[in-house]
Parts: C-alpha cells; sequence; structure tokens
C-alpha cells in the first residue's frame, strides 16, 4: 500500500492535484484581482435597490457560494442563497442580483439559470473560464469574472468563494472582507506548509487521511462549518472516490442519530465533526456527546476544529485540511485523485438522451 510521502504521492496524484490545493492561498488573491478586472464598480453604481443575491452553480462551482455565506453569517445584512439546479426561485424579481458560476461554462443547470435570470430581468454576472455561458455573457453584455484555465472546477474553490464575497459586497448584500481574504491568504500558506506533502507522516492532514482509510465517512458540520462538511463529503466522492456523506447538527441529532444504532454490523464508519471556535457552546456540547454515543458503533470518531483569526480563515483552514485529506486518502487507496470517470459517463449519457 503506497505511504505519503512526496514520492510516493506524486506517483499516484498524476495530475499533481495536490499542488493545486495547495495553491489556493494564491487563488484567494488571484481572484480579487480577476473580480476588479470585471469592472463591477461601476456596474452597481448605476443600479439601487437591490434585495437580495442569488449564486447559480453546480458542484464545485456552487460550493463557494455557501462557504462565503458561512462566512458572512449573521454580518449578512440582505438575503443571499445558492441555487442548485435548472430553475431559480420563484421569488426572484428584476431587483435580484444573479450570479452564474459554471468553472467550465458549460454547466446546463447552469446555464438554465442564465436564461432565467435574463427572462426575470435580474442584474446578472458571470464568473467562469469560458465556454457557452461566456459567449451567452458577452453577447448579452454581461459582466463576466474571468477565471484561470486548466484546474479541475473542485480546485478553484478559492476562485468561487472571493467571487462570491465580492459580488455579495458590491451588491450591497454584506460588508466588504478583503482584509479576512488576505489574513487567510498569509494562513493557509503556513497550514499547506505545516500539513503538504513534505510534512512528517503524523502531521493532521496525513494522521486524519490513515485514520479513515477503509471506512465510509460521515462528515458533521454545524453553523458555521455545515458548508464545509458538504465541501469534504464531495472532496472525498470525487479524490477519494469513497462513499461519504454530510449532515448537520443540531439538526441531526433529531434524526440520524438513531440510524448509528447498529451501523458496525453493516459497514466500518468514521465519523468526522468539524468545529468552529466561534460556535454556540450548546453546539459543542452536542458534538462532545453526539461523538460519544455515535464512537460506540464507528470505527472511529474524530473531532477537528478550525483555526484562523477571522471567520473567513478558520472556515477555509478546515476547506484545506479537507481537500489534502481527501487526496491523500487517494494515495492510501492508489487511486488517481484528478479523474471523475462516472460525472463523465453521466454527462454524455445526457448528452445523447433527448429532452422530453
Amino acid at each position: 500500500m503506497p505511504g505519503l510521502t512526496r514520492e510516493q504521492i506524486e506517483q499516484v496524484d498524476t495530475a499533481r492535484q495536490v499542488e493545486d490545493v495547495l495553491a489556493m492561498p494564491k487563488h484567494l488573491g488571484d481572484a480579487l484581482w480577476r473580480v476588479e478586472s470585471a469592472g463591477l464598480d461601476s456596474l452597481f453604481a448605476q443600479i439601487d435597490g437591490i434585495e437580495h443575491l442569488i449564486v447559480a452553480g453546480m458542484g464545485g462551482s456552487a460550493i463557494g457560494a455557501d462557504l462565503a455565506r458561512a462566512a458572512l453569517g449573521d454580518r449578512l445584512t440582505k438575503p443571499m442563497t445558492t441555487a442548485r439546479g435548472y430553475q431559480l426561485p420563484q421569488w426572484v424579481t428584476p431587483s435580484s442580483v444573479v450570479l452564474c458560476a459554471s468553472y467550465s461554462g458549460n454547466t446546463e443547470e447552469t446555464l438554465a439559470c442564465y436564461d432565467a435570470a435574463r427572462a426575470l430581468g435580474s442584474m446578472r454576472i458571470v464568473v467562469t473560464t469560458g465556454g457557452r455561458l461566456a459567449e451567452c455573457a458577452r453577447e448579452d453584455g454581461v459582466p463576466v469574472i474571468p477565471l484561470p484555465a486548466g484546474l479541475q472546477p473542485r480546485a478553484a474553490v478559492g476562485y468561487m468563494t472571493v467571487a462570491a464575497l465580492e459580488v455579495a459586497t458590491l451588491a450591497g448584500v454584506a460588508q466588504g472582507v478583503r482584509t479576512e481574504v488576505d489574513a487567510a491568504a498569509a494562513g493557509l500558506t503556513r497550514l499547506a506548509e505545516e500539513w503538504g506533502p513534505d510534512a512528517d507522516t503524523d502531521s493532521l492532514a496525513k494522521r486524519v487521511a490513515q485514520r479513515i482509510n477503509g471506512t465510509c465517512v460521515c462528515v458533521y458540520g454545524a453553523v458555521p462549518t455545515a458548508a464545509v462538511a458538504t465541501r469534504w463529503k464531495t472532496q472525498l466522492n470525487e479524490n477519494a472516490k469513497l462513499p461519504a456523506f454530510a449532515a448537520e447538527l443540531p439538526e441531526a441529532d433529531h434524526n440520524e442519530i438513531v440510524g448509528w444504532h447498529d451501523a458496525a454490523s453493516l459497514c466500518a464508519f468514521t465519523a468526522v465533526f468539524l468545529e468552529d471556535v466561534d460556535q454556540h457552546p450548546r453546539v459543542r456540547q452536542r458534538v462532545e456527546l453526539t461523538a460519544a454515543l455515535i464512537e460506540q458503533q464507528a470505527a472511529g470518531a474524530l473531532r477537528l476544529e478550525s483555526v484562523g483569526s477571522n471567520p473567513l480563515e478558520r472556515l477555509l483552514s478546515l476547506v484545506l485540511l479537507g481537500d489534502l485529506v481527501s487526496v491523500y486518502l487517494a494515495v492510501l487507496r492508489d487511486i488517481d485523485p484528478t479523474p471523475v470517470e462516472q460525472i463523465d459517463r453521466l454527462k454524455a449519457a445526457l448528452a445523447r438522451a433527448e429532452v422530453t
């Protein structure tokens, strides 16, 4: 079984996805410049009465909006939501701002939402590398936040998060958090060195990957870490090719906890709890008690806490940790983390299928 030295990682991770993960701090700063290059300041200066922000996207292009909303928390002054699917919420109006996020620019659900926003007369902004979405935006005179090509969509999480944060600021949905972005970039740079391929085998990211190897993973978050739990789930799915699930506390204590009743007889499960230093005291108590109950039927119950000087930095510290864990786990399983053959097959089948 492969180990987790840099050489061993590179033998399995042939596309060097781990380097894209480690580049997240640089992506944050570059994203600020790319938003500025779109010339959105003058556009928003001409518009009053914005009521809410909707980010339309799927997969890795949507999670940035969830993370942005979680980082802003109670600092949001107007509604901000994520639309996943072919339709926008029925309450979207011409006073709404719709940020259409698709790394490839060819995500059919996001293209459908772009068309819906046009029909409704909502203000549209696009963040993408190109594709059909960029073509439509340029034909319609809609501003485009340009992203660098060459990444897996899921590796552009830093770009998508900052784009959502900046548009939220310009739309008057929240106050600016650029100082937090800068601090996060600096903090994540340090963590990338501490948890990266050259770190010791007992470094946190490698230790967590070794601990959960051979099990299915259930990731639990609570405001504000629920979005990060979803990110962990999807990264374990795509990179480690592993069944993984995410749930949110305290809701999971009202239903899902019962599902652990006889879990050990079905499969080896590991529960991972993502905590934040600023979480509600009762949530911390719930995590402690829930972990103790689940541990009786689990292969393990891990509690991981965010680090950082501000809400954005703390959330992204857990994102970075989870992304590295997912790549390391893929290496331990001797699976190249980059290909997503099941997604490619599904897209090909959908392209061949007739719309009825």
